[in-house]
C-alpha cells in the first residue's frame, strides 16, 4: 500500500465503522427513516483525523455538538407547513455561522460543509415538532459512538509525538478547547460570502424546482471551505468533475437494488474509500462521495433513480458555479484586508 494510503487508513477505518454501526442499529430497530439522523451524528468521526488524544476529543466534541444542533434545526424547519424557502434562508445562516465556528475552532476538515449538508437533508423531509427528541437522541447517540471510536488509539499519525501532540503542524494548545486554547480570529467577510453562496444557490435550485435544493447549497459551500482563491476554484472544478464521474458509479450501485443491510456495508466501503483519497485528490474522493450520498438517500427514503441522478448532477453544477462566482467576487483588493473579530 502506498505510504499516503497507509497513513490515512486508521482514520478511514474509524470513519467506516462510525457510519456503519449506527446505521445497522437503526435498521435492526426497523426504523430506516432514522438513518439520516444516525449518519449525520456519525460525521463526528470525520473531524480531527490528524490529531490524537485530548486534542482530537475536544475537536470532535465541538463538531458533534454542532452537527446535533443542525439536525435539531432541520427538524424544526421540516415541521413547517411550507418549508422550502425558510430552509434556504436558514441554510445560509448555517453556512455562515458554521464557517465562523469552524474557523474559530480551527476544525479539520475546515468549513461548514457537513453542517450545511446535515441541516439541508433533514429540513428537506417533512417532520413534526414531536420528532425533535427522537432525532436529537439518535444523532447524539451516533455522535457519542463516533467519539468512542475516534478516540481509540489505532496508531499515531505521521509526525506525531506523545499522545495528544502532533509535532509538525498542530499545537494541542490551539486545538484542545478551553484548556490552553486560543480562538483564532474569524474572517467575518469569509463567513458572510459563504452564507451568501449557500443562500443564492439554494434559492436558485428552489426557484427552478429541482428536487433536492440542499445539494446545490452543499456544492456551493464545499469550495469555500478551503483557503486560497486558486485552491477554491480548483475545488469547485473537482466538485463538478468528480460528481459527474461519481454519478456513473452511483448509477451502477443503485441499479443493483441492494437491500438495507448490503447497502449499509457498501456505504461503509465508500466512506473508507473517500477518506483514503480525500487528502490527496478531492475530485477522486467525489467519485466515492457521490454514490455514498445517493445510496444514503435511498436507504432513508427511496426515490426514482433517474431523477435522483439528474438532481445531483444539475444541483452540483449550479452550486459549484455560484461558488466560483463568489470566489472571484470575494477576492480581496490590494488595499482591503479581511475584517476579523
Amino acid at each position: 500500500m502506498p505510504p499516503s494510503l497507509r497513513a490515512a487508513s486508521p482514520a478511514a477505518l474509524r470513519a467506516g465503522v462510525s457510519v456503519a454501526v449506527p446505521l445497522l442499529v437503526v435498521l435492526v430497530a426497523g426504523r430506516p427513516e432514522w438513518s439520516m439522523y444516525a449518519a449525520f451524528g456519525a460525521f463526528t468521526s470525520l473531524y480531527g483525523r490528524n490529531l490524537t488524544g485530548r486534542a482530537r476529543l475536544v475537536m470532535q466534541s465541538g463538531a458533534a455538538a454542532a452537527l446535533v444542533t443542525t439536525v435539531l434545526l432541520g427538524v424544526l424547519i421540516g415541521s413547517l407547513e411550507v418549508r422550502n424557502w425558510p430552509a434556504v434562508a436558514v441554510a445560509g445562516l448555517v453556512a455562515a455561522g458554521g464557517t465562523a465556528v469552524a474557523s474559530a475552532q480551527q476544525w479539520h476538515p475546515p468549513g461548514a460543509l457537513f453542517l450545511t449538508f446535515a441541516f439541508g437533508a433533514v429540513a428537506s423531509v417533512p417532520h413534526h415538532v414531536r420528532d425533535v427528541p427522537l432525532a436529537v437522541g439518535v444523532a447524539l447517540a451516533s455522535a457519542v459512538f463516533s467519539l468512542l471510536i475516534g478516540n481509540v488509539r489505532f496508531g499515531r499519525p505521521p509526525g506525531a509525538g506523545p499522545v495528544g501532540h502532533r509535532r509538525r503542524t498542530v499545537d494541542v494548545r490551539d486545538a484542545a478547547g478551553p484548556v490552553g486554547h486560543r480562538l483564532r480570529a474569524v474572517d467575518v467577510r469569509d463567513a458572510a460570502w459563504c452564507g451568501l453562496a449557500a443562500g443564492v444557490s439554494g434559492a436558485l435550485a428552489t426557484a427552478i424546482g429541482i428536487g433536492h435544493p440542499y445539494w446545490a447549497t452543499v456544492a456551493a459551500v464545499a469550495p469555500l471551505s478551503v483557503p486560497g482563491r486558486s485552491a477554491r476554484l480548483l475545488r469547485a472544478a473537482h466538485r463538478i468533475g468528480g460528481t459527474l464521474a461519481g454519478l456513473a458509479v452511483a448509477a451502477g450501485v443503485l441499479a443493483l437494488g441492494l437491500g438495507p443491510y448490503p447497502a449499509v456495508l457498501v456505504l461503509a466501503v465508500l466512506q473508507v474509500g473517500a477518506e483514503l483519497v480525500i487528502g490527496r485528490h478531492y475530485g477522486l474522493a467525489m467519485v466515492f462521495i457521490t454514490p455514498l450520498a445517493l445510496l444514503m438517500n435511498q436507504v432513508a427514503a427511496p426515490r426514482p433513480i433517474g431523477q435522483l441522478l439528474w438532481d445531483r448532477g444539475a444541483e452540483t453544477v449550479i452550486g459549484a458555479a455560484i461558488a466560483g462566482a463568489v470566489i472571484l467576487l470575494a477576492a480581496p483588493g490590494k488595499r482591503a484586508g479581511p475584517r476579523r473579530v
